[in-house]
């Protein structure tokens, strides 16, 4: 599902992000609940340049959170909770940025199963997200981007719950 956003965009990068699991659902631009064949239900939350991710008890939230210094780990793993979290900074060079953001804004626009949200004045400052419906047995996993077209910046994501 593609989204114009109306919310302005915030001047931010991927230098300004943290990952916070737990805490209260932030105020958001689009929600978007999914329930996925097997029974999980999932909200995809656009909190603009940001994304929050609720799965059963797990909220994970990736965006510049107000008084936490900004860190956005490689990868994290914790393996009695069954969480798996990475990500990934790409600096495209030349047009690459726009290229990436246009192929994400096709492919993911009709998606059942993905919410794109893209911002007024620049059509590759996109926040999107894209849930795989059918996982490895017991698990639960989702993608998210996030483009930063005045640092040209591609923020990549991905996580694996286990249910």
């Amino acid at each position: 599902m593609l989204v114009t956003l109306h919310a302005p965009y915030v001047d931010t990068s991927a230098a300004d992000l943290s990952l916070a699991l737990g805490g209260p659902e932030r105020p958001a631009l689009h929600v978007r609940e999914l329930t996925l064949p097997g029974g999980a239900t999932l909200r995809l939350r656009l909190l603009g340049a940001s994304h929050q991710v609720v799965c059963g008890g797990l909220t994970e939230t990736v965006a510049c959170l107000p008084g936490r210094p900004p860190h956005l780990p490689g990868a994290l793993h914790d393996a009695a909770a069954g969480y798996r979290f990475t990500a990934t900074v790409l600096r495209p060079d030349g047009d690459g940025l726009r290229a990436r953001a246009a192929a994400l804004r096709a492919e993911l626009a009709d998606d059942p199963y993905a919410l794109v949200g893209v911002f007024p004045g620049d059509v590759d400052a996109v926040t999107a997200l894209s849930v795989r419906p059918d996982p490895p047995g017991g698990t639960v996993g989702w993608r998210t981007w996030h483009a930063y077209p005045q640092t040209k910046e591609l923020v990549l994501t991905e996580t694996v719950v286990a249910l």
